[in-house]
């Protein structure tokens, strides 16, 4: 139940925040979308769902592209507001 719970409020202030029109608020989708991330992979394991499972990795990759380039790299921190 608890992995249900945070999937559906990490995942929907990931999607909400990469909408953002405003920089500062959007690379904090990254942030939300990492910390669902473990849930998605109990969840879809527990549920044996494998070809979801596998999929959580491709999501992972991608949020972590964001992560880097936002808080690591700082590519984008010139522009935050």
């Amino acid at each position: 139940m608890l992995d249900q719970i945070a999937i559906a409020l990490c995942g929907v202030a990931a999607i909400f925040l990469s909408q953002d029109q405003r920089e500062s608020w959007r690379r904090w989708a990254c942030i939300f979308g990492l910390i669902a991330q473990p849930f998605w992979f109990i969840a879809t394991w527990r549920a044996q769902q494998y070809g979801i499972f596998a999929v959580c990795f491709l999501y992972a990759f991608s949020w972590m592209r964001g992560f880097y380039g936002y808080w690591i790299a700082g590519r984008y921190w010139g522009n935050v507001q």
